[in-house]
């Protein structure tokens, strides 16, 4: 893997980590949800999950990690993310966290496809308390991914 390549990932990494903070921040404040906050918030959390997404399939396109069906792509992209690949790279996410960001996946796709389907406030809300509970794993995950990268810049230095 080239230092350039690295560099470039690291970079993007960095500016899709500030992304997701900003995004966790508006989550973060709870309250009974009403219609105009569930739908808020709903969207906050698909947010959340396209962010990370985003950030998992530069991972992948760096380290040559495809995924070949576009009908189960999401699916693949997070469990692809969990494997360490031995002499490529490590897992980017643990156990917790993909089990943590698969539910958010599966919000995900309700979210974006539910044109006829109205938002129930109790599961919204149990998936933003959720997140907030547990984001630190992600975090936690997100920052030794990026401690490995700048490690594999110095090394080809």
């Amino acid at each position: 893997m080239s230092k350039e390549a690295l560099s470039v990932l690291a970079s993007y990494f960095q500016k899709q980590l500030e992304i997701l903070e900003n995004i966790f921040q508006e989550i973060k404040p709870l309250r009974p949800l009403n219609e105009n906050e569930t739908v808020r918030t709903g969207y906050l959390l698909h947010n959340l999950y396209c962010a990370i997404e985003d950030l998992f399939l530069e991972v992948a396109r760096t380290f040559e990690n495809r995924v070949e069906d576009p009908a189960r792509f999401h699916r693949d992209l997070l469990k692809r993310i969990s494997l360490d690949i031995a002499g490529i790279r490590p897992s980017l996410i643990s156990e917790k966290s993909y089990s943590l960001l698969d539910e958010l996946r599966r919000f995900r796709h309700v979210f974006r496809h539910a044109y006829d389907y109205q938002l129930e406030p109790e599961r919204v809300e149990h998936l933003q308390k959720k997140i907030l509970a547990q984001w630190k794993l992600v975090q936690a995950d997100l920052e030794a991914f990026r401690a490995f990268l700048v490690s594999q810049i110095q090394r080809n230095g």
